[in-house]
């Protein structure tokens, strides 16, 4: 009998920014925790920085987001997909005030996701699987120097609860997890202030700024029959950044 907490024998999920730090790590998890995985990277200096494990069971892919027909393409190719789940993102702080990299900013993170959404439709309508959309803290929280990201990253989440509304009849849950203060690359030049560091972790209820692993659990869960009821929703993990 199959665990609620675990994935089904021949469960494939398609991690799109896998090679990044948190797609790294839910990617890993999920290997882990016996699924097969194909993560995609922007490209092949992506791959090489990457923190993801080399294992059976993993295919680490070149994947553009902002071409339709690369990720049309890319969906086409797989067979099976239970699990889709989107932490491609960029941010440009300060240089979003150019609308150019304003709508670069946009056409990665938000429209990005609902073209992997959209193309990989059919195969989560077969399986009755599931998306997971990583979305940010920024959502609800802006900051004043990525007005593109706050913007994409607030669209994510709408994107995610129409999607969850629109797509239930066919049995596709679609949800979102938003990450609070992370330690990735995206801002390991912010984190060498001390100052700006530690009062982040002070804010937080455990003190401490979080790790991909982090972020990797509750995506899991959302992916698992456990969490069969659970569409549309967004699960925060800030270590209690926004509850105080």
């Amino acid at each position: 009998m199959t665990s609620l907490f675990s994935f089904p024998p021949g469960f494939h999920a398609a991690v799109i920014g896998g090679a990044g730090d948190i797609g790294a790590a839910i990617a890993n998890l999920f290997c882990d925790l016996g699924a097969t995985v194909t993560a995609t990277a922007v490209d092949e200096a992506a791959t090489r920085r990457s923190q993801l494990r080399p294992r059976a069971g993993l295919t680490i892919r070149p994947l553009d987001i902002t071409s339709d027909t690369a990720v049309e393409a890319f969906a086409k190719s797989h067979r099976r997909v239970d699990a889709l789940v989107n932490c491609a993102g960029i941010l440009a702080r300060d240089k979003e005030y150019e609308i150019a990299t304003f709508m670069k900013v946009l056409d990665v993170n938000l429209t990005g996701t609902f073209r992997t959404c959209l193309a990989f439709r059919p195969l989560l309508a077969q399986t009755k699987g599931s998306i997971v959309n990583i979305a940010s803290m920024n959502a609800t929280l802006a900051l004043p120097r990525i007005p593109a990201y706050c913007a994409s990253k607030g669209g994510v989440v709408m994107l995610t609860k129409a999607l969850a509304l629109s797509w239930a009849p066919e049995g596709i849950r679609v949800n979102a997890v938003a990450p609070g203060y992370i330690e990735t690359a995206i801002n390991e030049a912010g984190r060498q202030d001390r100052v700006h560091y530690d009062g982040i972790a002070e804010r937080t209820a455990f003190k401490r700024w979080g790790q991909p692993a982090d972020v990797a659990g509750a995506v899991a869960f959302l992916c698992m029959p456990a969490s069969s009821y659970a569409t549309g929703t967004v699960v925060a993990v800030d270590g209690g950044f926004l509850a105080g």
